[in-house]
């Protein structure tokens, strides 16, 4: 079986998560308040210069009302659809 691109799967995660934020009508400032961060945190993440371990992505997550495992489930339909 073939490994898919890392960097390929990390810029969809960056992207899901832009998108479902964008579909919730949550702004980059916005989010990141609830978050306790700097906007500039999460314009980084979603441009791909940072990079988020789990813990942060969970927070994410929560921040934006999306359950971590739903989130994965929405990820790896993506990533699927690429093989």
């Amino acid at each position: 079986m073939k490994i898919p691109n890392e960097n390929t799967n990390r810029k969809k995660i960056y992207l899901l998560l832009k998108q479902i934020r964008e579909d919730k009508g949550i702004r980059q400032v916005d989010l990141a308040e609830n978050l306790g961060v700097p906007q500039s945190f999460i314009s980084k993440y979603e441009s791909g210069e940072r990079q988020l371990d789990i813990l942060e992505l969970r927070q994410i997550c929560i921040a934006i009302g999306l359950p971590l495992t739903d989130f994965l489930k929405l990820l790896e339909g993506q990533i699927n659809e690429t093989k």
